[in-house]
């Protein structure tokens, strides 16, 4: 039943069987290839054997006599086949990884776990402040490393020079190192513990952060003071000025002010989006009749959705608003003014304290009472709000 050479060499499309469960299966002109057909308890298989153009008649029929053997013994070679297939598979990605490994430096791992990480990061300044830090103490220390050979003490010689001067500094180092490296544990390019983990790891080696330096708090400016520099800087002109005394009012951060938009507005409320707050929740700011004359009064521009746009009709830059105080010859921080707002409503009111903490955006409570708590204590707020308006004078 053997096809000879020109009955394969002019055979039509369709299947042509050569004998031993062999076939030439032929789709077109020239085109065509071998397949070995069996069954095996009860099921009918069918197994490539190689195309007509790389695979000869005498080939294909000694490996379709040599798979009918082993059907023969019970085996099916398909099975068989397909297990070596998935095999050499697992085996090529286990070289791939190997290979990222040993390529995958501490630099290149930086940037991907940056990539996978910055759509939940409430500002591009978070992303600056990431790249910034690691550029300035880590990459001239491991940065060429590859992330499977860091260890405890190459993060020690990223920490030691910079832990006693710079201890804040050191420790958003380490904590951005750890994730860093936990990133890289996950993709498969480092096996081990994490080497820059304090509980456990770099606590035996270094000192407690707060006993290195006291912490600086953002400078705030006194309660009591608030009244008359509030009255100075009504009388100071410029959009940063407004946004300044816009921020004050609202007890709002200053990239939610400098970010704020036209459509954000509603009356006498401001709805600030999900994606422009740190928490990433929509907040309601219940604003002051201060507050809502300073937006009504903000000229509008064509096509510009900022309510205090730069001069390029973008957002504000982060040192505008600071920019107005050093002009003012005050070393106060813009963020600083929440706390004079806070110490106001717990040394001089009786505001609720929850209200008072949500006035500020604050997470409250354990996250068990923050998923029972639905209401954002707006009509609190409101009487707050406006309380503190009328102690900043306006």
């Amino acid at each position: 039943m053997a096809l000879t050479t020109l009955e394969i060499k002019h055979a039509k499309p369709g299947m042509h069987a050569d004998g031993g469960g062999l076939y030439l299966h032929v789709s077109g002109k020239g085109k065509g290839s071998w397949i070995f057909r069996y069954q095996l308890n009860k099921r009918r298989r069918e197994m490539g054997l190689g195309s007509l153009s790389t695979t000869s008649a005498v080939t294909a029929r000694a490996k379709a006599a040599t798979f009918k053997a082993i059907v023969a013994q019970g085996t099916d070679p398909l099975d068989d086949r397909q297990a070596a297939d998935a095999a050499r598979r697992e085996e090529a990605a286990y070289a791939r990884i190997e290979l990222q490994m040993v390529e995958a430096t501490f630099i290149a791992a930086t940037e991907s776990h940056i990539a996978s990480q910055e759509s939940g990061w409430s500002n591009a300044k978070h992303r600056q402040q990431w790249t910034n830090t690691l550029k300035s103490y880590a990459y001239p220390v491991i940065g060429d490393l590859p992330v499977r050979d860091i260890t405890t003490q190459h993060v020690l010689d990223v920490l030691i020079p910079i832990w006693a001067t710079k201890p804040e500094t050191a420790s958003r180092v380490r904590m951005r190192i750890e994730a860093v490296l936990n990133s890289a544990k996950l993709r498969g390019w480092r096996n081990g513990d994490n080497p820059a983990v304090w509980r456990g790891g770099l606590e035996a080696a270094l000192p407690a952060k707060g006993k290195v330096k006291k912490v600086s708090h953002h400078a705030a400016m006194p309660w009591r003071d608030i009244s008359e520099f509030m009255a100075k800087l009504r009388d100071r002109s410029g959009i940063g000025a407004r946004a300044l005394e816009f921020a004050i009012l609202t007890a709002a951060r200053s990239g939610e002010v400098r970010h704020a938009q036209w459509a954000d507005f509603r009356e006498d409320m401001w709805i600030i989006p999900a994606e422009r707050m740190k928490a990433r929740r929509e907040y309601r700011v219940p604003l002051s009749p201060a507050a809502s004359a300073i937006i009504e009064k903000m000229p509008r521009i064509s096509d510009c959705p900022w309510v205090f746009p730069g001069t390029r009709l973008s957002p504000l830059s982060d040192m505008s608003l600071s920019a107005v105080l050093r002009r003012m010859d005050l070393e106060f921080t813009v963020h600083g003014f929440r706390s004079s707002f806070r110490d106001w409503a717990a040394e001089t009111t009786d505001h609720d304290r929850d209200a008072v903490e949500m006035a500020l955006a604050h997470t409250i409570g354990s996250k068990v009472e923050a998923a029972y708590r639905r209401g954002d204590m707006l009509p609190k707020r409101a009487k707050l709000m406006a309380d503190w308006a009328a102690w900043c004078g306006a």
